[in-house]
């Protein structure tokens, strides 16, 4: 991983400079419990995954990004896994790191081509993962607690393999998860990807969504900064859907760039700023306001920002592909950029 980091470093700067991020997700250096708890599950220990997930009482947001590392890890090894669903077959915790490695495996089965480029075999396996990543969902569900909103947020996000599933249960699943946990990040970026043009919607339904749940959320909740994905979401599909060329990124700058985007933009940011963060989701959203402020040629902010999320990026987030050639290779030119390198 360290070396493949060096490479990218290399290729993007010619040399790379002190202080050059790293994507080692293996560090894990916000959270060294799960560092450890991945370690030893992988080599075996399936219950010290169940523990670091039960430490994160009813954080939801910090309770699924575990799972989540978790499920990605698994994704690899699943031995352990199976050996904790043979020994704890109504651990909900255990069927939600299933569902969550099941889709996982369904996107990596897809790749991140755009629909013209992926081969029917990809999409064959993809919807083949999703269907099971949803039929473990559907045993999660049976077994969560009455407030656990996790199982509903794995549930919409099998919905984009899954058109009998999604065409059904959609508001179903929707309400119920808003119920279970209101202001959820996971759930609402989920139901706005679904309501986006680029899958099953459209720019007004994924703009009114994203809009209605950020006045709806709490300051310092990370749902507020959900309009900021629908802006990505819209430049993408608007400017940069079939080219990551000079012409597109300049579309996408200009975009970013008129003040009453920014003013937009700028509101949800100030109404993040004034409350207290989880720390489940906070890298993730930290990177959507570093892109935000590349885009818009805001220098200074786009460095603060990148400062706070400091070093060790983890997993960049995706939106950086869309508007350069990977989103490993996104962050960096957009770093190098921020720090005048």
């Amino acid at each position: 991983m360290a070396f493949h980091n060096l490479k990218l470093a290399r290729f993007v700067f010619g040399h790379p400079p002190s202080g050059t991020p790293d994507f080692d997700t293996e560090a894990l250096h916000s959270d060294p419990a799960l560092r450890e708890a991945r370690d030893r599950a992988a080599a075996g220990d399936w219950m010290s995954a169940r523990q670091v997930i039960d430490d994160a009482g009813t954080d939801w947001e910090l309770r699924a990004t575990r799972i989540g590392v978790l499920a990605r890890a698994a994704a690899e090894n699943d031995g352990w896994v199976y050996a904790w669903l043979g020994a704890e077959p109504d651990n909900v915790a255990a069927v939600l790191v299933q569902s969550s490695m099941l889709s996982h495996r369904a996107g990596e089965a897809r790749g991140s081509a755009s629909a013209k480029d992926t081969t029917e075999e990809q999409f064959r396996d993809f919807h083949r993962l999703s269907r099971e990543a949803a039929a473990a969902g559907q045993r999660a569900r049976e077994l969560a607690g009455p407030d656990d909103p996790i199982p509903w947020v794995e549930a919409l996000g099998t919905m984009f393999g899954d058109q009998i599933t999604r065409s059904t249960s959609f508001d179903t699943i929707y309400t119920e998860g808003r119920r279970r946990d209101p202001h959820n990040f996971d759930l609402h970026r989920t139901a706005i990807a679904l309501r986006c043009e680029k899958w099953y919607g459209s720019h007004d339904l994924m703009f009114g969504t994203a809009r209605q749940v950020a006045a709806d959320a709490p300051e310092g909740a990370h749902a507020v900064l959900l309009p900021l994905y629908a802006h990505f979401e819209y430049a993408m599909r608007t400017f940069a859907w079939d080219s990551r060329s000079k012409q597109a990124m300049g579309a996408c700058r200009e975009f970013f760039r008129r003040p009453d985007v920014q003013q937009e933009l700028d509101g949800w940011i100030a109404k993040w700023q004034a409350g207290p963060h989880s720390p489940g989701r906070l890298n993730h959203v930290r990177q959507w306001m570093a892109l935000y402020y590349t885009l818009a040629g805001r220098r200074d902010q786009a460095r603060d920002v990148f400062d706070e999320i400091g070093p060790h990026v983890g997993e960049p987030v995706t939106a950086w592909a869309w508007f350069w050639l990977g989103d490993r290779f996104g962050y960096l030119r957009a770093w190098w950029w921020a720090h005048g390198k």
